[in-house]
């Protein structure tokens, strides 16, 4: 009798090893067929497998199906940017001759001997074609921001030659409204991308002066433990609460910048370029005078 528990006793722990090993078999081919589902995938190919009823088929058809779909939407949103950028590549090319034609013909106009009321309406020309240059310009750059498209290069970069570079180009304008226009002569290393943060700071500085008539333009830099901050300070008209919290929306224009040249598009294309080099933005003011522009971008 004792035997026979005996026997009952190793074929039962036979029959549990036999179980133990045939499962792990299993799990181990279910792993294996799903690495070469996921690895084909990541191929762009598809395994065309055999499905039967079982768990492990079903589990290979939903995962199967998922990445099938994920494949499918990756290539439509590349088809889309392709096609996003055909487009951004034929307005601007397509724009750019028309507009530089009116603007040449009309300063050729400009040289020419004309009456007063004459002249004022080149002058008018060509100072639409330059805004319709810009926004133009501005769009495309936009768009390619968005869409992924325009890829910045971030590198450490001199705060003192961004900041000289931009008062140097805008002098003249600031010059042209009796405004004082200066910058920092301490430098710092930033993390970023040198042409675009030009764009971005340039816009803001053009806005100062463009809303300020009378007092200064300055910009200041100071560091913090992981961000520089660049302030740009005016004397101008200043902005009140609701437009604070709009200032960065795509086309707005604050009630007291209504009179004034501008389509609404270059703080929003600032804040677009700050945020993706891991930068942020923000603006304080009140109404009776005085903006500060604040620009926080990552040492280097």
């Amino acid at each position: 009798m004792e035997y026979v528990f005996l026997i009952i006793g190793i074929v039962l722990v036979i029959l549990a090893a036999t179980l133990v090993v045939i499962d792990r078999i299993k799990t181990r081919r279910l792993i294996e067929d799903l690495t070469d589902l996921i690895d084909s995938a990541i191929k762009g190919e598809v395994i065309e497998n055999r499905f039967d009823e079982s768990v492990q088929s079903q589990l290979e058809y939903k995962l199967r199906e998922y990445i099938e779909s994920s494949s499918l939407s990756a290539r439509k949103v590349e088809e889309e940017k392709d096609k996003i950028k055909a487009l951004l590549s034929d307005i601007s090319h397509q724009t750019k001759t028309p507009i530089a034609n009116l603007m040449l013909y009309s300063e050729l106009l400009g040289e020419e001997e004309l009456p007063d009321n004459i002249r004022e309406q080149v002058g008018a020309i060509r100072s639409q074609s330059e805004k319709l240059k810009f926004l133009i310009d501005s769009l495309v750059k936009m768009s390619r921001l968005e869409n992924g498209i325009l890829t910045l290069y971030p590198s450490e970069t001199s705060s003192r030659e961004l900041t000289d570079s931009i008062c140097e180009d805008l002098k003249a304008k600031a010059d042209a409204k009796g405004l004082k226009l200066s910058a920092d002569e301490g430098d710092h290393k930033l993390m970023c991308d040198p042409r675009w943060t030009y764009e971005a700071i340039f816009n803001i500085v053009d806005n100062a002066i463009k809303y300020t008539d009378e007092g200064e333009v300055r910009i200041t830099v100071s560091e913090y433990e992981m961000f520089a901050r660049i302030d740009v300070i005016d004397t101008g008209i200043g902005m009140s609460e609701e437009d604070r919290s709009k200032v960065f929306g795509r086309f707005y224009r604050g009630e007291n910048a209504r009179d004034k040249e501008g389509v609404g598009i270059g703080l929003f294309l600032t804040r677009e370029i700050i945020t993706a080099e891991n930068g942020y933005i923000k603006v304080s003011g009140n109404p009776e005078g005085g903006t500060c522009f604040s620009i926080f971008l990552p040492r280097a």
